[in-house]
């Protein structure tokens, strides 16, 4: 899942303001639905942006991606669901302990609640490599969720190529309840979280300037500004309500990943920055 909602701005539906007294309450709730008009053309520009990825990542497309739209429950189910089935963040949950004696985290802090909620707020679209499925959202317009829509089907093209799963598996430790082999495993699998999303970030800010002629190598105070607002973005208010320690986790594989992938472009160009790191 992606926190797309704390960069660019792009994933985050605007924040409702409490109406006044004399306004209707079922007016006040309503919110906004994708026409049939609306869901059409967002669906239809899956294959069209899938081709931009394709292009600026150098990763082939090896079949057509399946695509859906999803409304606010399933998105919650989702959430719940990989949070219950997901190691690393069982790992992170049974390491809150540990994170509470160091005082990195408050005594009285509930991680589990905090990571369903967080990603409530945050998710803006996913791509889930069990189903190889691209997931948009039924209440966004569709100009907000391309962005999106580009960071999620650069997923999409690195599980064709290398197996997302398979490839973030080889980082889990070979021997259970080692302490070595637990550090070494976790050190690892933030490396390679870092690069699946600093990848799909490179190429998601190319998608954003194309229209302006500027990509993610020689844009670098707009990669910069952007990394910067990850912190600050309006509405992400439990993000922001996050420890410090947890926040800088959250976004390490955005931001550092980011970073990395740009210097890659820069020194070695798009078969390096994207196919060679998963290779080497």
């Amino acid at each position: 899942l992606t926190l797309l909602g704390t960069s660019l701005g792009a994933a985050q539906a605007p924040v409702q303001q409490n109406p006044p007294q004399s306004a209707p309450p079922a007016k006040a709730t309503r919110e906004h639905r994708i026409t049939a008009e609306e869901a059409k053309e967002l669906l239809g520009a899956v294959d069209t942006i899938l081709k931009f990825d394709s292009e600026h990542s150098q990763l082939p497309i090896l079949h057509p991606i399946k695509r859906q739209l999803v409304d606010r429950d399933e998105v919650e189910k989702y959430v719940e669901t990989h949070l219950r089935e997901d190691e690393s963040a069982q790992r992170l949950r049974q390491g809150a302990v540990v994170l509470k004696k160091f005082g990195l985290l408050p005594r009285d802090f509930d991680l589990e609640n905090f990571l369903v909620e967080l990603l409530r707020e945050q998710v803006a679209g996913y791509y889930d490599a069990k189903t190889k499925t691209v997931n948009l959202l039924d209440w966004l317009p569709p100009g907000v969720q391309l962005p999106v829509m580009a960071h999620e089907l650069t997923h999409a093209l690195q599980d064709q190529n290398f197996g997302l799963e398979k490839w973030t598996k080889a980082a889990e430790p070979r021997k259970k309840d080692d302490p070595g082999e637990e550090i070494a495993s976790d050190e690892e699998l933030a490396a390679r979280e870092a690069i699946i999303e600093g990848q799909a970030m490179a190429v998601m800010i190319d998608y954003v300037l194309a229209p302006l002629g500027g990509s993610t190598v020689d844009s670098p105070l707009i990669v910069q500004a952007i990394q910067h607002g990850m912190l600050e973005t309006p509405g992400s208010t439990v993000f922001r309500s996050a420890p410090a320690y947890l926040r800088g986790a959250l976004l390490f594989p955005y931001d550092y990943g980011l970073t990395f992938i740009r210097e890659l472009l820069l020194k070695g160009g798009k078969e390096r920055a994207y196919a060679g790191v998963f290779q080497d």
